[in-house]
């Protein structure tokens, strides 16, 4: 008996030694893979991390929450036309932009600019989702001259509006025992990735109207949250959108405006883009009554409206 105790506590120490080693070299192809999609450019705000690709009239891609440069890649080849160029950068603490002393929405804005200096870009058309979209909005309101319109998905409360109505589809601490440490959502990912689906407000029965590429862009979304470790000061500052001093007025967006928003979004309630819509005079909205966060089930109906508003507003040779 005390042999065979022996034997199963070598067997345990050997797997466990197995799966850390098979841990490890999986976050170093991880980390590889993302230092070479990316640059960094130095803007008043602190160190700009984003990737481009694409050719075309430019378009800046911001990513939502736990996102970061390859989030908003995915965000543009999701939902972008092919004749268009686009910029993607990291917002405030995730991978490569480290959290400045102010971070702020219209810092971010800030920092934005200071990423099309360095670019060469004078203006811009701007696809935001979820987090992404309250800097989006402060940049067409701080650097109107720069912004040639925007597309707005799922959008995140901002002030003057709260987060009062948000549902979070899992509880707070499963968030935090995820992303405590880059291990917990590893292992998930590798045993069951699927099983990360509600955090992106992907239910079953919105996985079951997934086309092929929606449930590709899904899995995508999920495996891109490791190193979660390298996101968490970034979701730690997502409440930045709805402090009281960094207040936007949508009111004053003169430039075309295409919001996009699932009535049953669980993530950010339908309730911000109704007040948004609202505010914007030159404003154009597309709903659906399902759809969730990912707005799953009509990414093609999304792809068309986004090409045929662009076409409008940015053609695809406009500089």
């Amino acid at each position: 008996m005390r042999r065979a105790g022996i034997m199963v506590l070598v067997l345990a120490l050997l797997s466990a030694l197995a799966l850390w080693l098979w841990y490890q070299r999986d976050m170093r192809a991880v980390n590889a893979r993302l230092m070479t999609a990316a640059s960094v450019v130095e803007t008043a705000q602190g160190p700009l991390a984003y990737a481009m690709g694409g050719e075309g009239a430019p378009v800046l891609a911001i990513h939502g929450a736990g996102g970061g440069y390859d989030q908003g890649r995915l965000l543009a080849e999701a939902f972008l036309p092919a004749s268009y160029r686009w910029i993607a950068p990291s917002r405030f603490g995730y991978r490569g932009s480290p959290l400045p002393s102010d971070a702020s929405t219209a810092a971010q804005a800030d920092a934005f600019a200071g990423l099309l200096d360095a670019l060469g870009i004078e203006r811009i058309t701007l696809l935001a989702m979820s987090g992404g979209v309250p800097p989006a909005l402060q940049f067409a309101t701080r650097h109107p001259e720069r912004a040639q319109a925007l597309i707005l998905l799922s959008m995140a409360p901002y002030a003057p509006l709260t987060a009062e109505e948000q549902a979070l589809p899992v509880p707070l601490w499963l968030y935090d025992a995820l992303f405590a440490t880059d291990f917990p959502l590893w292992a998930l990912l590798r045993l069951s990735p699927r099983s990360l689906a509600p955090l992106f407000d992907a239910r079953r029965a919105l996985q079951a109207q997934m086309t092929g590429a929606e449930a590709a862009f899904l899995d995508a979304m999920i495996a891109a949250f490791l190193p979660v470790t390298q996101r968490r000061d970034g979701l730690n500052n997502e409440g930045a959108a709805i402090a009281p001093d960094g207040i936007v007025a949508p009111e004053e967006i003169r430039v075309p405006v295409l919001i996009i928003h699932a009535e049953d979004d669980l993530i950010a309630p339908f309730s911000t883009a109704r007040f948004t819509a609202g505010q914007i005079s030159t404003a154009e909205v597309l709903t659906f009554t399902t759809g969730g966060h990912l707005l799953l089930g009509h990414h093609d109906t999304v792809r068309s409206r986004i090409a045929a508003f662009l076409g409008t507003a940015v053609p695809p040779l406009a500089e």
